[in-house]
């Protein structure tokens, strides 16, 4: 049977009304069974750990259990795909960080990091750390520069990988000062900074945490910070932007993402969680003792975050010359 035309308008705009109202009142409800946290790196390390920090604190505050699932590979391509890939309902998120921005740059990504994933909160930030050997005659990024134009082609650096941010650090080094430091990367931070400590390499980029106890020992000494602000934790230490190389601004960033087209009522009960979370004095022990400054910012500060940031690795590894694997 033919339907008259405004009855069929009226059909399915009663229907479409329907949807809406069953969206909101499931975002409402949520959650109402368990939330999986997807982290692209392996166990273990600070990524590993502020995810678990909020998954706990996640879990207290919704009453339903957050697990924390690793799927690490590809310079985090495979777990934020997982993400990008996933129902947009809330269930599933991701523990977004730099390199899953570096990924489309460095590993021809098959999600666009902009549109693909719906920015719920950023949570805290963190510098790297330009590290090298006591022995190296330098005590500063400026005089590294100096010793790498009189001494051209002689040092390297080892960082956690390709198309990591310590990566991205090092290429924008070189280039912005006009110097070559020979790129060395390692699978991972540890055997980067092992290397350091036997003399195999003298320098690393790295995260504080791991190698303030050696700085503390003489067995490291820092030289730049890689943010425009300096680190609390090392407060005698320069930026490299106050070193000689304006602008440079390299921060490691964690936030929780979900695939786009995620109900906004579900992205408002999770950040405003998150910003409940991100002000309790534990966390921020937590987080500090990590090496981190809590940096709350919602949805919409997020997202221009990652599509500022997003734009500036591009322009930077575009400028470096560096091609997808």
């Amino acid at each position: 049977m033919k339907v008259p035309r405004r009855q069929f308008l009226h059909l399915t705009g009663s229907a479409g009304t329907l949807l809406a109202i069953s969206q909101i009142a499931m975002a409402q409800a949520y959650p109402t069974r368990p939330i999986t946290l997807v982290v692209p790196v392996a166990a273990g390390g600070g990524v590993d750990t502020v995810a678990r920090i909020l998954s706990e604190k996640l879990q207290e505050k919704f009453k339903q259990p957050v697990m924390v699932e690793n799927r690490p590979g590809a310079g985090s391509m495979i777990g934020a795909s997982f993400v990008a890939r996933a129902l947009p309902d809330g269930y599933t998120l991701l523990l977004m960080e730099p390199a899953g921005l570096l990924a489309k740059w460095m590993n021809k990504a098959t999600y666009d990091v902009t549109v693909d994933f719906g920015p719920i909160a950023l949570v805290a930030t963190q510098p790297l750390v330009l590290f090298a050997q006591p022995s190296l005659p330098v005590n500063d990024v400026k005089e590294l520069i100096a010793y790498c134009k009189a001494n051209p082609g002689k040092l390297s650096v080892g960082t956690a990988g390709v198309g990591s941010p310590h990566h991205l650090a090092a290429a924008w080094l070189n280039t912005a000062a006009k110097i070559e430091i020979t790129h060395v990367p390692y699978r991972g931070a540890a055997p980067a900074l092992n290397d350091l400590l036997g003399g195999q390499i003298p320098l690393v980029w790295a995260l504080s945490v791991a190698v303030m106890p050696f700085v503390e020992q003489g067995k490291v000494k820092p030289l730049g910070v890689s943010t425009q602000q300096r680190f609390p934790l090392l407060p005698q230490v320069p930026t490299v932007a106050e070193s000689g190389v304006p602008g440079f601004d390299v921060d490691f960033f964690y936030g929780i993402a979900a695939p786009a087209k995620v109900p906004p009522e579900v992205v408002a009960r999770v950040g405003a969680a998150l910003r409940e979370i991100t002000n309790q004095p534990d966390v921020r022990e937590r987080m500090s003792a990590l090496g981190m400054s809590v940096d709350y910012r919602d949805s919409d500060l997020f997202r221009k975050l990652i599509a500022m940031e997003n734009e500036k690795y591009g322009a930077i590894i575009h400028e470096a010359g560096i091609h997808p694997d």
